[in-house]
């Protein structure tokens, strides 16, 4: 089971003055387990794609099918199938409006009609994710927390839903160094514990070099490349900066070790794995 996309296309505004083809003749697989990158310049149809694998967009031509199903039929079959695809938005925090952060990630799972005992155990579990203590937030207005605490409740929110893909759309925009590795910490631990399928946005390439198993590149609204993100870094440089999108400076500097002779694990993705490989490197020669 996975989500594919056949031949999808979505024209913007068709058949005005103002029409533009975002994305084109887009066909992929995100199969069961997968962590995918997905990278590429502004304009380049990323969050475009992201809206179509839960159907918040209609392609103008082409399939969606999740699971199997097509999203758009219209059916509990259909309707099912989108909810099983959680969305987090860039600054999802400005989507919260219940009173509590209990009740705002409760939001999702009572308006599909799950009883509220299970209800309670979603939020805990949600809270638990996200890394938010439960006896010390449930009761609190999610206006007066921390731009980091407050996207936390947003994602609690999806989480909450219990989808089996997690759909990230730049989930770290706006946050400072360390509320960026605390949504990223967060992100890995529920994605090592569950299993469930990730696909991230974003325009940091060593976010994507550590967590990704597998990485898009779109250029122009096509997608210019997709493979393994070490392959990619490694071997599509040239590429890459045309779509606009730098190499993570760790590959460049393993990059430059290796074109000097010096045995170097090049496939390194966190500074102390290089470190390591490098002095091990020094060592042998």
């Amino acid at each position: 089971m996975s989500i594919i996309l056949e031949n999808i296309t979505y024209v913007y505004m068709p058949k005005t003055p103002y029409e533009k083809s975002a994305i084109k003749e887009i066909n992929i697989e995100i199969k069961p387990g997968e962590f995918v990158g997905i990278i590429g310049h502004t304009g380049s149809g990323k969050s475009t794609l992201l809206q179509h694998l839960n159907g918040l967009l209609k392609p103008t031509t082409g399939t969606v099918t999740v699971d199997g199903q097509d999203i758009h039929a219209k059916n509990q079959d259909a309707k099912h199938a989108k909810r099983s695809v959680g969305m987090v938005f860039q600054y999802p925090e400005h989507q919260l409006f219940e009173e509590t952060v209990y009740a705002d990630i409760a939001f999702g799972p009572r308006n599909l009609g799950i009883e509220e005992s299970e209800i309670d155990q979603r939020v805990k579990r949600a809270m638990d994710f996200v890394g938010l203590d439960y006896e010390r937030f449930a009761n609190r207005t999610p206006f007066q927390l921390s731009g980091g605490q407050m996207r936390r409740v947003a994602i609690a929110g999806v989480i909450a839903l219990e989808p089996r893909y997690l759909i990230l759309d730049e989930p770290s925009a706006g946050l400072d160094p360390q509320g960026r590795d605390e949504i990223f910490g967060q992100i890995i631990k529920m994605y090592q514990a569950t299993g469930i399928t990730v696909v991230l946005v974003s325009h940091n390439m060593e976010d994507i070099a550590r967590m990704a198993n597998r990485l898009i590149v779109m250029n122009a609204g096509q997608v210019m490349l997709d493979g393994l993100p070490v392959d990619i870094f490694r071997d599509c440089q040239e590429q890459l900066q045309k779509a606009g999108v730098d190499v993570p400076p760790l590959t460049v500097l393993m990059n430059k070790f290796k074109q000097r002779d010096l045995s170097v694990d090049h496939t390194v993705v966190t500074m102390d794995a290089a470190v390591d490989s490098v002095l091990a490197a020094v060592r042998r020669s």
